[in-house]
This record gives C-alpha cells, sequence and structure tokens, in this order.
C-alpha cells in the first residue's frame, strides 16, 4: 500500500506541475505578438497538456482509487474524502477547461486577457492547500 501511496503522490505532483505550469504559458501566450512566440507557445502547451498532464492526472486517479479499494469501507464514509473527492472532480473539470484554452489558442481564438489568465492560474493553488489539509487534518 505504501508503493501505492508514494505513487500517487509522485503522480499528484507531475500534474499539479502542468496545472499550475499552462496557465502561466496562457498568461505569457496572450502577452506574445510575434509569429514564432506564439508558435512555441502553441507548441509547448500541447506538449504539457497532453504529454504531462493527460497522463499525471490518470495515474493519479488511478492510484487514489486503488488506495481507496485497500479500506473502501472507512473512506466511503469519511466526511474528509467525500470533501477530498469533490474537490478531485472540480480539479478534473479545471484540467479540462484548460484543454479548452489550449485548443483555442492553437485556432488563435483566445478571447482572455493576461490580467484574467493571472487569476485563473492562482485555482490550483487553492485546491492543493484545501486537498492537503483535507488529507493530514481530516477535519470531518
Amino acid at each position: 500500500m505504501l508503493y501505492i501511496k508514494a505513487l500517487h503522490i509522485i503522480a499528484m505532483v507531475a500534474w499539479f506541475a502542468g496545472l499550475f505550469y499552462l496557465p502561466r504559458l496562457f498568461v505569457y501566450h496572450s502577452e506574445a505578438h510575434d509569429t514564432i512566440s506564439l508558435e512555441r507557445f502553441k507548441i509547448m502547451e500541447r506538449r504539457l497538456y497532453k504529454g504531462i498532464m493527460w497522463p499525471a492526472g490518470i495515474m493519479t486517479t488511478i492510484f487514489g482509487v486503488w488506495l481507496i479499494t485497500y479500506m473502501p469501507r472507512y473512506y466511503l464514509i469519511a466526511g474528509w474524502m467525500h470533501a477530498k473527492l469533490t474537490l478531485v472532480v472540480i480539479l478534473w473539470a479545471y484540467h479540462v477547461c484548460c484543454g479548452r484554452m489550449v485548443r483555442l489558442f492553437a485556432q488563435g481564438k483566445n478571447t482572455h486577457t493576461s490580467k484574467f489568465y493571472r487569476v485563473f492560474n492562482e485555482l490550483p493553488t487553492l485546491f492543493l492547500i484545501s486537498i492537503v489539509i483535507l488529507v493530514v487534518v481530516r477535519p470531518f
């Protein structure tokens, strides 16, 4: 079980690295105007989203579900776990939203400002803080 927990944490760190970095790329991409930079950002965003974030998010979820199977009766009635899983579902929605933004940038159809992306970039931090507190403190 400890190896599965370690793999869950490693995958989660990789996923969050992407969730932190991709919106930061959106900030820079929305401020860029020259063709070389615009094309470079499109490549970076696509590779980060498809090559790192998707595999890391899937592995995080697989290892998390695997951990639940060790003590399902406890985890499925624990209030803190319900809260955590709710946040994970919302985090997946954020992930998918990032993918939509990658596609819009790739098509040259971005409509948001760099200020929007600076705020958008902070949302994963709130998820991470909340999830870690729920798992460590288990307030419910």
